[in-house]
């Protein structure tokens, strides 16, 4: 119990650091012009400053290095080092409005390898009866791509107010709860909390009608950290919540970016072709669509949690087909 309310401490800390530093932080970003302007492909139209992810991921390392350390966690530790380095890169690719492709994948793809090469070969998401058909090489292999997957899907989600911070909040209190029901994984559940508070505090700016932008400084790093969590989840045994709390993003980045191979565009420029961009011109706004978000994410949470209280595997995969159910009702939902 002490180890969760530290956790809470801290959590509560990145939330408090995220609030006060960001009303500071967009004053800096609009002397600076660092501006995000509205275009065709924009899903809103007044000039609004980009970069509050500066605040978010600040937070986060602020309070996150001493509960790793606090925890002795090394894998943990590791990924918010790497976190760092992707907020620094990702900061240059803000600045100069677009670093090559090559530099920014090759340095995500680095990060996951340094933290992946970390695992222990005993270290499996399939369980034992079912290794014999995966070897690890190949296991390893697809942990590396959806790793690598979603760092970028959360960066093309990051696209109307508001919704950055709920998936933030729904993928961090959802982890949290579910290796609270567990009775293991305090470090990594900490951590959990810890973004899922920083992405609270940064609604206050963020909720339409947004008054900053998070960017890809706050988007990449976030989307690798949270990535990485859903994988320590799945290798802690709890693979059921880590594909059912990210099924929003999940679906929605997969879906669109399939739906453009298959027209056969340049899936690398940027577009209006996401549900949830869909949801915001057919419901009038970005509220509704990152409220109906969060209300998805909610159900994500109790189905995640179900999972882990039924017969075991069939609870997980009834948990797992209803929540992709629900998802994709709602992608049908937003869309036009």
């Amino acid at each position: 119990m002490m180890a969760w309310l530290q956790a809470a401490g801290f959590a509560f800390g990145a939330g408090l650091i995220t609030w006060l530093v960001l009303p500071v932080l967009i004053e800096w970003l609009r002397q600076r012009a660092m501006l995000d302007l509205p275009n065709e492909r924009s899903s809103h139209v007044i000039p609004t400053p980009r970069g509050g992810g500066i605040a978010v991921i600040a937070a986060i390392l602020v309070t996150g290095l001493p509960w790793i350390t606090v925890q002795q966690a090394d894998l943990p530790g590791l990924m918010l080092a790497a976190a760092a380095a992707l907020a620094l890169l990702s900061w240059f690719d803000d600045r100069l409005r677009g670093l090559p492709v090559s530099l920014r994948l090759g340095g995500q793809a680095l990060a996951v390898i340094l933290v992946l090469g970390l695992l222990p070969a005993e270290a499996r998401v399939l369980p034992a009866p079912l290794q014999a058909w995966l070897p690890l090489w190949l296991e390893r292999l697809l942990c590396f791509l959806a790793w690598l997957w979603f760092t970028n899907l959360f960066n093309f989600m990051d696209g109307i107010d508001g919704i950055s911070g709920v998936e933030m909040a729904g993928i961090g209190l959802g982890l949290a709860a579910c290796y609270a029901l567990a009775g293991y994984g305090i470090a990594p559940a900490g951590l959990a909390l810890i973004i899922a508070a920083a992405g609270l505090a940064f609604l206050r700016s963020n909720w339409s009608p947004a008054k900053v932008f998070m960017g890809d400084v706050g988007s990449v790093p976030v989307g690798f950290l949270l990535g990485g969590l859903l994988l320590q989840a799945a290798l802690s045994g709890l693979w059921a919540a880590a594909l059912i709390l990210p099924l929003y993003y999940w679906c929605d980045a997969t879906i669109t970016l399939l739906k453009r191979l298959l027209r056969r565009e340049k899936v690398w420029h940027a577009h209006r072709q996401h549900f949830y961009q869909q949801g915001s011109r057919k419901l009038g706004g970005h509220a509704p669509v990152a409220a109906k978000i969060a209300a998805l994410n909610a159900l994500l949470i109790l189905l995640a949690l179900l999972a882990q209280l039924g017969p075991r595997p069939w609870a997980e995969f009834a948990a797992l087909a209803l929540g992709l159910l629900l998802t994709l009702l709602l992608c049908r939902h937003f869309s036009e």
